[in-house]
């Protein structure tokens, strides 16, 4: 197993691992990101996503996708967007791989914060997460604004 920075060329992989995950994650048609996407907004002057691909016998079958972010009480942090392993590989350490490369990539960059969601449901990734020593933030909640709401929001002002 080859663990390195996805390239442009990699991107079709990349998005069949993200539609791969919203079915896991029970949002199948949620995915509008295209190949011409992931290219344009993590490969151009000002890339916006960084990631790293699991590679078996030139396959991908795994991925972590990540940006940075910055708090205004710790400075710079890493934000992981996502993690996923195709379904039939998982077992053999692609995960834990990219999940490591992560972790390097937080300490290579001096930053003081890695974080990402996990569903409630999922308790394989949340066992995981605890054993590696993350914090799950009881008392925090995700917001988001889709674009929907974004329009309603702003029509009403």
């Amino acid at each position: 197993m080859i663990i390195r920075k996805a390239i442009a060329e990699d991107m079709p992989s990349v998005l069949e691992l993200i539609q791969e995950l919203a079915t896991f994650e029970k949002e199948p048609d949620a995915v509008v990101v295209t190949v011409d996407d992931l290219v344009r907004d993590g490969f151009g002057t000002h890339p916006l996503f960084y990631a790293f691909v699991a590679e078996v016998n030139q396959e991908i079958i795994g991925m972590a996708l990540y940006y940075y972010r910055y708090s205004t009480w710790k400075g710079k942090t890493i934000h992981l967007e996502d993690l996923i392993v195709k379904e039939e590989k998982r077992g053999i350490g692609a995960g834990f791989a990219l999940y490591t490369e992560i972790m390097k990539q937080g300490k290579k960059d001096n930053v003081r914060r890695i974080e990402w969601n996990v569903l409630d449901w999922n308790t394989p990734a949340i066992t995981f997460y605890n054993k590696s020593g993350a914090k799950l933030l009881d008392d925090w909640r995700v917001v988001q604004m889709d674009e929907a709401g974004m329009n309603h929001f702003l029509l009403k002002i």
